[in-house]
């Protein structure tokens, strides 16, 4: 039995920030209900991957294991239909700019009459409450604005997103968690609430000990080379004979361990390198004396000489990555059965239970519940 079974989740969601945390509580056993408008989310329109004519495989990354229902919230009938989902739900949750779940009658105040222990969660770009309420905003607008693009990125070159919509995972996390901790409270209370988070104080909240630095110390953090620490050395990458290398020395420990691999004994006697904080002040200098030496062997000869002894791994492109043998042997590449592509290979869930990865499911297609749960049992 997965933890969160015999939970029912109603979304109205679409991209990334909602349906990543609700694709979650999927995967840990809730009966997740997306519910679309009848054209469907936008996402499963987005390329170049389709799967059949309301499909894809963007799409699929952020949705596996809901139901979808098509419903037009804006007619009677469909204001009918969805709030006899609620009497049976134990939250909603929505990713509309921060005054429509007002508007479209999906808050708590409007759905307690309904069921007092309904929990919403709202996740919006700016929140619910301040100047910015209604504007649009998206992941990469959030790493530009909360200076997370002006910490990453070589110190030369201009400034740098993360590959991938990390600030729209986190945020559905984030509001998973308090979605979660506010079930718990109704479960127990009867109590329901809303509860929200939005992009951009998340976005901001990632700034973490560089944050500090600046408001306590007005610090403002400088991009480093090699994507490296701030404040500890040797924690970067390194050119090998046929790639690159990420040597993380938090500890001198690590350090002496690293110096004796090598055979470069005689840098623990330099003056310029005692330390973590000492080789963060001159690493330029301590990047000059490493790099031709990594640049002898290969990476994976040097991971196997270092192995156990530091922490270090290889700096892969997205297909090594995930056709890594340590992927394979974790289980963190698996399949689903699908209506069109027959199997479609996926990105396992990364939280086990009872040492077993969760079972995963495809989303349905669009409007494939709507008998079920729609003509039927509400």
């Amino acid at each position: 039995m997965k933890p969160l079974e015999g939970i029912r989740v109603l979304t109205l969601e679409q991209f990334g920030a909602g349906p990543y945390g609700t694709m979650f509580l999927a995967e840990l056993g809730a009966e997740v209900i997306k519910i679309e408008a009848p054209e469907g989310d936008p996402s499963r329109q987005v390329g170049p991957y389709k799967l059949g004519k309301d499909d894809s495989e963007y799409f699929q990354a952020w949705n596996l294991g809901k139901k979808s229902v098509t419903v037009d919230m804006k007619s009677a009938e469909g204001r009918r239909q969805f709030e006899a989902l609620v009497k049976s739900a134990d939250c909603v949750v929505n990713n509309l700019r921060g005054t429509q779940p007002a508007k479209l009658g999906i808050d708590y105040a409007s759905l307690k009459h309904l069921k007092p222990s309904i929990v919403c969660l709202h996740i919006s770009a700016y929140g619910r409450a301040n100047a910015r309420n209604d504007w649009p905003g998206y992941d990469f607008l959030m790493q530009a604005e909360a200076g997370l693009m002006e910490l990453t990125g070589e110190p030369e070159g201009p400034p740098t997103r993360v590959g991938v919509s990390m600030i729209d995972s986190m945020s559905g996390l984030t509001g998973i968690v308090g979605l979660l901790a506010c079930l718990l409270r109704a479960r127990t209370t009867g109590q329901g609430c809303d509860v929200e988070t939005c992009l951009y104080d998340v976005a901001m909240h990632q700034l973490t000990y560089p944050g500090f630095w600046y408001l306590n110390e007005g610090d403002v953090s400088p991009r480093v080379p090699r994507s490296a620490h701030l404040s500890l050395a040797p924690v970067q990458t390194f050119p090998t004979k046929d790639g690159w290398i990420f040597i993380m020395c938090m500890t001198q420990k690590f350090w002496l361990s690293l110096c004796e691999a090598l055979g470069r004994n005689d840098l623990l006697a330099d003056p310029r390198f005692p330390d973590p904080n000492a080789r963060a002040k001159n690493r330029a200098e301590m990047t000059d004396e490493l790099d031709p030496t990594f640049r002898t062997r290969t990476t994976a000869e040097w991971l196997t000489r270092l192995n156990g002894l530091l922490p270090a791994a290889p700096v892969n492109k997205l297909d090594a990555a995930l056709d890594s043998s340590f992927a394979r042997e974790t289980g963190m590449v698996s399949s689903v059965p699908h209506p069109v592509k027959g199997e479609l290979r996926v990105i396992a869930n990364p939280i086990r239970v009872d040492g077993e990865r969760l079972a995963q499911a495809a989303c349905s297609p669009l409007g494939a519940d709507n008998d079920s749960l729609l003509g039927g049992r509400p």
